[in-house]
């Protein structure tokens, strides 16, 4: 999969910009500030009709404007189609081809997208729900219907709260409606788990040569922790009555897929208690690379890589290793500040774009 050019109006700090990139290998360099990240984040939203930075679509829109569009060319294979994201204050649309898409679930994995960024060096460390979003985000470019089994595990999730509350301020402890939720709710989740850990078992047929490849040393693993963990659907349901009464007085649903989490796992330790900063970081990037496998695996062709300033969070060994590790076949984008600190054979292969003050030109770096 490819992104051919890139077509944004509006868009952050850019006017008007139209571009085509190389297939494989393109770098994007030029100082903080200057649009670099505003590129790639445009190929995200193209991909998952969101930012990777902020949850507001509003201030995408370049100060001034009313309106912002994304647009992209994109190869697979032989097919070659337009796909659009197109912001305004009431909302957004997206189209395949020029033409609307009505539901956000049916554009969703279209294409398919690998980020790894500065922000993602912090998961480990994060709470656990950052984590369920990485997994949500990941499975979702696999399978579109994941993300429909997941709306409706959280709109039942939703009803069940609402419905425990009303219980323990009525004083009502008829369990009929609230073991139907429960119920249902227990259907999905156990959907969304077989979903989850299908994924993590992938990943985990990857990752451990990946992180030695690049770092030398040390055995990685992803654990994926539920409360669904070898449980049938009659043994969830007695878990859950069991609370049911503390659920009430708290008002929440203490049981499901909505509190799992990964675990990193190195050497047998578990990096968010005994990693070190480094190894944190190392294993994220770890887990990245082989999702393109995992991607691969399934769909038969490989994401879009985007790696944001990657060169401010490795030596150049490091980034010569992953470098190694890629297929031709990938298309990756490198953003950095100093194009100086690449090592002369990868600018070679690569289509280099200066970013400056919201404009980008090809940079032949003879």
């Amino acid at each position: 999969m490819k992104v051919e050019s890139l077509y944004l109006v509006n868009f952050r700090n850019y006017e008007k910009i139209n571009i085509e990139f190389s297939d494989s290998l393109n770098i994007l360099y030029g100082k903080n500030g200057s649009g670099k990240t505003n590129l790639i984040e445009a190929i995200y939203l193209l991909s998952l009709t969101k930012s990777f930075r902020i949850s507001n679509d509003k201030s995408l829109i370049k100060k001034g404007n009313i309106k912002a569009k994304a647009k992209g060319e994109i190869k697979n294979n032989d097919d070659l189609s337009s796909y659009g994201v197109i912001l305004s204050k009431d909302g957004k649309t997206v189209e395949i081809n020029d033409q609307k898409v009505n539901k956000i679930s049916d554009y969703i994995s279209k294409i398919n997208i690998i980020l790894f960024s500065p922000f993602d060096t912090r998961l480990i460390d994060a709470a656990p729900m950052e984590r369920r979003k990485l997994l949500n985000i990941e499975i979702s470019q696999l399978f579109k219907e994941y993300l429909v089994i997941l709306a409706n595990y959280e709109k039942i999730l939703k009803q069940r709260n609402f419905y425990l509350r009303s219980m323990y301020i009525n004083g009502n402890n008829d369990t009929e409606y609230l073991n139907i939720l429960t119920k249902k709710l227990i259907e999905y989740g156990l959907l969304i788990y077989k979903y989850r850990t299908n994924f993590c078992d992938n990943i985990n047929k990857y990752i451990t040569e990946i992180f030695k490849s690049i770092f030398n040393i040390g055995e990685l693993k992803i654990k994926y922790v539920s409360s669904y963990k070898n449980k049938t659907e009659t043994m969830l349901l007695k878990s859950y009555q069991k609370n049911y009464s503390k659920e009430m007085e708290l008002g929440k649903t203490i049981l499901g897929i909505h509190h799992d989490d990964i675990e990193f796992i190195l050497d047998n330790n578990n990096l968010k208690e005994w990693g070190s900063e480094g190894q944190r970081k190392n294993a994220i990037i770890s887990f990245k690379l082989a999702e393109l496998n995992v991607i691969y695996e399934h769909k038969k062709y490989y994401p879009i890589l985007i790696l944001d300033d990657l060169f401010s969070e490795l030596d150049k060994e490091k980034i010569a290793n992953i470098l190694k590790l890629l297929n031709e076949k990938v298309q990756t984008f490198i953003t950095t500040t100093e194009i100086n600190k690449i090592e002369r054979k990868i600018i070679k292969k690569a289509k280099i774009f200066k970013v400056e003050n919201g404009t980008i030109e090809e940079d032949l770096h003879e």
